[in-house]
């Protein structure tokens, strides 16, 4: 557990917008050493003047977290700059959805390259790094937040390739999580869970790379689009909200970060259902009017 954050070193990966920026911003507050990461310049521009405003020291570095020789290099930088970090933000990701088989080759290397080679990079990069400060000096703390979503821990139809990469950083970070207790007590792990809020995540496509275009969207992609994006925008908690959780889990050591612990019942039903040996349960439980209407889209003419 971190027990101050002021003067200690952040990373943070999509930190231009959503939660990353609202994670830089307490950071700035508790004067925090910031390493803001984003592969979208203006924003990255926004946010780095606005924590050099704070008074912080600020490394900027524009960077495609699925680019093992990017992720590599921004490594070295805050390295050579600030020495091992004491908070890592693996949190830079982008939303598709669809039928699970109408989802491309692109798609699927876009998404699993951002989402989870992102966190893969990551944690493979800092992790070295963060055990090697803590070995040198006993008073050294630090922690490592991977975001994944609540459809890491459900299988909501209409979304599959977004469900694999978040199931698979849920994996990533409970594995983490313990393989860290074997050998330190000195760095801890988490993972964020979030629902809908609003972030900039809907827009995803903005930050598509080149030669992984998409190609003309799906009847059922248009419609996880616009249902997915309404969702989002009437969400009440807030990005800031969350990034105060993260703070404090890594504060507490606390490993799940939930957005909306009330949809945990949706989960609770999918895990009794696998003890049980029961298919799947309805996703919809809970909602049964936006299942009626997904099914409705879909096998509408």
């Amino acid at each position: 557990m971190i027990d101050n954050f002021a003067g200690k070193t952040a990373v943070l990966t999509g930190a231009g917008s959503g939660f990353g920026l609202e994670c830089a911003r307490i950071g700035m507050r508790l004067g925090m050493q910031l390493v803001l990461v984003d592969v979208q310049q203006d924003a990255l521009d926004a946010v780095a003047a606005e924590a050099r405003a704070a008074g912080c020291e600020v490394l900027a570095q524009r960077v495609d977290v699925a680019d093992a020789q990017q992720m590599q290099q921004l490594a070295d930088a805050v390295q050579q700059r600030f020495g091992a970090p004491h908070l890592v933000f693996n949190n830079a990701g982008v939303g598709s959805g669809g039928l699970v088989w109408e989802n491309t080759v692109a798609d699927w290397q876009w998404v699993l390259g951002v989402n989870l080679w992102g966190v893969i990079h990551g944690v493979r990069l800092f992790t070295p790094m963060m055990l090697a400060a803590a070995k040198a000096d006993a008073g050294y703390r630090g922690h490592i937040v991977n975001t994944a979503s609540m459809a890491g821990l459900l299988a909501p139809p209409n979304m599959g390739v977004y469900n694999v990469s978040k199931h698979a950083v849920v994996s990533l970070s409970e594995t983490l999580y313990h393989d860290l207790a074997l050998v330190t007590e000195q760095i801890g792990a988490s993972v964020l869970c979030p629902y809908f809020v609003p972030t900039g995540i809907t827009r995803s496509e903005r930050n598509r790379p080149q030669g992984m275009d998409g190609e003309r969207p799906s009847k059922s992609q248009l419609i996880s689009q616009a249902m997915v994006g309404k969702a989002v925008a009437s969400g009440k908690v807030s990005a800031a909200e969350v990034a105060q959780k993260v703070f404090d889990a890594a504060a507490a050591n606390q490993f799940y970060i939930f957005s909306h612990p009330h949809a945990l019942g949706n989960v609770q039903e999918r895990m009794q259902g696998i003890v049980a040996m029961r298919n799947p349960p309805d996703p919809f439980l809970e909602r049964p009017d936006v299942g009626a209407q997904l099914k409705a889209a879909l096998r509408a003419d």
